[in-house]
């Protein structure tokens, strides 16, 4: 994937004027790379339930969204009844197929080891989703406790309450955090969160004809190596290599 340049004329300063001390991630598409495994399992369910819909319908209606509001939508526009276990048995069989194949996005480590404020999640996954997979990566060492889900707040995204509630339980005021997401609905609810707001689009699942439009543009990246290249000031100076080691 080629990078998408945000040191255009349109985003001089993608930081400007923030004094920056919470960066807050989103988890799937942000910090593992779990949504092709949950599309696949999720799609292979409703074909069983005989609702028939492709990646396209699934990134413009399920991405970024909490399962009652994708189960929602899928009531609402195919008129079905799903059996009373489709989210138990697709939770269960989604967390087996991340037993054997959920990564962290490449270059999510390297940030967080060198990031200089502070970091939280705050995923529309439901807490033992978001547990596991943050648990099979390695990633939770980085979050302790400061994991935050759709299921403690009234209104998950696109709403702003999930990253206002994060904030808030950080001590930190809205206009001093930024946002990492990959999803629509999280763009829109961090934005009405009034927080900094960049779009990540370095997941496997997404690609440059992803990134948000809209004004004023919002910063997109495609990997994590260009993070401290975007936000210098948010990252600790890297150790000096001892001499004799190194090209």
């Amino acid at each position: 994937m080629q990078t998408i340049d945000t040191t255009s004329s349109r985003l001089d300063d993608p930081l400007a004027g923030r004094d920056i001390a919470l960066v807050i991630f989103d988890c799937d598409g942000v910090l593992v790379d779990s949504e092709p495994i949950s599309e696949r399992v999720l799609l292979a369910a409703l074909k069983e339930a005989g609702v028939t819909v492709d990646h396209a319908y699934f990134k413009a209606h399920f991405l970024g969204r909490s399962f009652p509001r994708v189960a929602q939508s899928i009531r609402d526009d195919f008129r079905v009844a799903l059996p009373e276990s489709f989210e138990s048995d697709y939770r269960e069989r989604l967390l087996v197929a991340f037993e054997a194949e959920l990564k962290p996005v490449a270059g999510v480590f390297e940030v967080l080891d060198r990031l200089a404020v502070g970091a939280c999640v705050a995923t529309s996954s439901s807490p033992p989703r978001a547990r596991r997979s943050l648990h099979l990566t390695g990633l939770d060492r980085y979050f302790g406790e400061a994991v935050f889900t759709a299921s403690q707040v009234a209104r998950g995204k696109p709403a702003p309450d999930l990253f206002l509630h994060a904030a808030a339980q950080c001590g930190v005021a809205p206009e001093r955090c930024l946002v990492i997401e990959d999803s629509l609905p999280g763009l829109e609810a961090a934005r009405a969160a009034q927080m900094a707001v960049w779009h990540f689009i370095g997941g496997s699942h997404l690609d440059a004809g992803d990134a948000a439009p809209g004004e004023p543009p919002l910063p997109v990246f495609d990997r994590w190596s260009a993070f401290f290249e975007m936000a210098p000031a948010l990252g600790r100076a890297t150790a000096p290599q001892p001499a004799g080691q190194g090209s």
